[in-house]
């Protein structure tokens, strides 16, 4: 789990339409923060982001507004492993640069290990 996913995270439970909403992704957030000891964003993530961004753009995508997604890219691509998310799409334009894969069902209801 990236620190990106997290920040993300955090921010879905600060805009909460309700009540009864941020509550729900409070206790979700509680339990994916006790459950992974997240990867942090270092220079060798932050290089990978440029990467990313720059192919991207260069590609005639929009990289600002997927910042927090290609960070959490980068950092699966540093740690070697697969990105898992519900939205493999949104990576079509770099799907040579990035490995991004749906959940398996097997992992329904737990948190993947990188997602966007």
């Amino acid at each position: 789990m990236s620190v990106a996913s997290i920040a993300e995270l955090h921010f879905g439970v600060l805009i909460a339409a309700d009540a009864d909403e941020r509550a729900v992704r409070t206790q979700r957030l509680g339990a994916i923060e006790s459950t992974f000891d997240p990867l942090p964003i270092t220079a060798e993530v932050a290089r990978e982001w440029g990467r990313l961004a720059a192919a991207v753009r260069t590609r005639g995508g929009q990289s600002r507004t997927r910042t927090m997604d290609l960070a959490i890219a980068a950092t699966a691509n540093v740690q070697e492993i697969p990105l898992l998310t519900e939205n493999v799409g949104g990576f079509q334009i770099i799907s040579d640069l990035v490995d991004a894969r749906p959940p398996s069902r097997a992992d329904a209801g737990a948190p993947p290990a990188f997602s966007s």
